[in-house]
């Protein structure tokens, strides 16, 4: 058996290149491209499907009287971003935020309610309302302890609405720099108030200053309409809660108050 030639430079050499190989006359056409994940097939519907989707315009009304000035941007903004709030918006569109009452009467309204149902906060509230001429710290420090507690009011409440009334008439709080001034500061603020926890001062956030982007991740309605819309009633953690509203921002407050619109009975058609 002859022994292997060894290849030395000139041999080498003599190979053919790449470029003395036949080419063919007609390129081979390229491989179908398939996202990640998906089946064979699918992704042209899926990309058809989405680019019918980003090119679908949603004609939304014209916001009510007295909504905030950002609304009508927040809402067209929302309806791109998230499959949810475009459903929701267009459902809910003849309705907004509207301007609450004075600062007093939302901080005290809101303690009237923790820890009752909706139904019973109102109807307290309703009680509680009637034994001032109107709703100011000064008549509400003039009221007396048996009669706030006859209206049905805790003796905890009664402490935090005089304390509240204390800090309106004795000038804690900067009300006059509020516009001024953060999110955050506002409710370091207000948590100073006896009772005044994060929620309450995220409300008064809310429904008060009208700040566009608070997400009260202790409202439980919040929670729960997330869960509902977002995870077919599964529970949700605070962590996928904020998850979901990072579509949302800068408008957590516009998407906030559509989440609480759903969770609302509506009348039979």
């Amino acid at each position: 058996m002859a022994s292997a030639k060894p290849l030395d430079t000139m041999d080498f050499e003599q190979l053919p290149l790449v470029a003395d190989l036949p080419v063919p006359e007609q390129q081979p056409a390229p491989l179908p491209m398939v996202t990640l994940g998906a089946r064979a097939g699918s992704a042209p519907a899926a990309a058809a499907a989405a680019a019918s989707a980003l090119k679908a315009k949603i004609s939304l009304p014209a916001p009510p009287e007295g909504a905030p000035a950002y609304w009508a941007e927040a809402c067209r903004q929302l309806v791109r971003r998230d499959r949810v709030m475009k459903r929701l918006i267009p459902r809910f569109a003849h309705l907004a935020l509207q301007p609450g009452g004075d600062a007093f009467a939302t901080l005290a309204r809101s303690i009237v309610g923790q820890q009752i149902s909706m139904k019973a906060a109102q109807t307290l509230w309703n009680k509680f309302a009637c034994l001032p001429a109107r709703m100011a710290p000064d008549l509400v420090l003039k009221l007396k302890v048996d009669d706030m507690r006859a209206v049905g009011l805790s003796a905890r409440k009664v402490d935090y609405l005089v304390d509240l009334a204390m800090h309106f008439t004795e000038h804690r709080l900067h009300q006059d720099d509020w516009q001024g001034m953060s999110d955050e500061a506002i409710v370091a603020e207000l948590m100073s108030i006896r009772g005044v926890g994060r929620w309450t001062a995220e409300m008064f956030l809310i429904f008060y200053l009208q700040r566009p982007n608070v997400l009260p991740l202790d409202d439980a309605g919040l929670i729960s309409g997330i869960s509902q819309n977002y995870f077919s009633g599964d529970p949700v953690s605070r962590s996928e809660a904020r998850e979901v509203a990072e579509a949302w921002k800068p408008w957590c407050t516009v998407a906030t108050w559509y989440i609480w619109r759903s969770l609302e009975p509506q009348p039979a058609a």
